[in-house]
């Protein structure tokens, strides 16, 4: 048998035994030139370890750089801020010098005027709130002058109006009276809600006499006094006598002598049409009776 050929790399390891070895050093140099240690070994004598003060200020540079960053980011949010703060302070500001002014005697009651008077005398409502005089205008005490008004009967509502700096106006209305009532006393003067105007020991002029049955507090009464406040003027200032037993039979008296049979108190605006019409179609009639609207009866 033939023996195999020798693998290459067998020869080659051969060969490099049987060549000669070159020397150490000169290789070493080579690969490590003295330049390239000396910067280490300088690097490593350079080289100092940290110290607890490096650390602070490495943390307070970097605390510094974060509120930069965080002033940076939330510029807009504290301008609106600021924005809502001045303009509230503002507001604040206003509505307390507003208040210190009203309460002050800068703004006191100096001159007290009535409107809406009629029949009462303007100048007598005022001297009867002469205490509020010198009061500042929204310490204004309510409760008194409503105690000083209901001296005066014929003052059906009152409103209070404050007029800066100085001027209090006391708007009324006055009470309708609807008629008198006779009695020992004389003649007491009513509106529709029953309240007592005056009492007079003569019947005064231009107002009817009531006869109702069961008196202010009737049924009768209530419909009877919404009768007379819607008549027209021309009617209202001709009559001369109301009657009424229910608040169904209401029955009207005009200076002329003419009868109106009214009934209740229900269309009385339609009725009252009705019967300026019926009147001035028939001057000369005895009696009208307007208790159906739609067909007056003539008599």
């Amino acid at each position: 048998m033939r023996r195999p050929a020798p693998l290459p790399a067998e020869r080659e390891s051969a060969r490099e035994k049987a060549a000669p070895a070159r020397p150490v050093s000169r290789i070493r140099e080579i690969a490590e030139p003295d330049d390239a240690v000396e910067p280490a070994a300088e690097t490593a004598e350079v080289e100092q370890p940290t110290s607890a003060r490096d650390v602070w200020r490495a943390a307070r540079a970097r605390r510094r750089a974060l509120r930069s960053e965080i002033r940076r980011f939330t510029q807009r949010s504290r301008r609106r801020r600021i924005i809502w703060l001045s303009a509230i302070g503002a507001v604040v500001l206003l509505i307390g010098g507003s208040l210190a002014a009203a309460y002050s005697p800068l703004f006191a009651v100096q001159k007290i005027t009535v409107v809406g008077a009629t029949t009462l005398d303007p100048a007598a409502v005022e001297s009867a709130l002469d205490a509020q005089l010198g009061t500042p205008l929204a310490l204004v005490d309510t409760s008194k002058v409503k105690a000083a008004l209901l001296a005066f009967p014929l003052i059906e509502t009152y409103a209070l109006e404050a007029r800066p700096p100085h001027d209090l106006t006391v708007r009324i209305v006055e009470r309708t009276p609807v008629g008198v009532i006779r009695s020992d006393a004389g003649y007491t003067l009513v509106d529709a809600a029953g309240v007592v105007l005056s009492t007079t020991t003569d019947q005064p002029a231009g107002q009817p006499l009531l006869e109702i049955t069961g008196g202010t507090d009737s049924r009768a009464f209530e419909s009877a006094g919404l009768v007379v406040r819607s008549l027209p003027a021309d009617v209202r200032a001709a009559l001369t006598g109301v009657r009424a037993s229910t608040a169904d039979d209401v029955t009207l008296t005009l200076s002329s002598g003419l009868t109106v049979i009214w009934g209740s108190a229900d269309e009385s605006a339609l009725k009252g049409i009705v019967l300026a019409d019926a009147i001035a179609a028939h001057p000369d009639a005895a009696s009208i009776d307007v208790t159906s609207p739609d067909v007056a009866v003539i008599g």
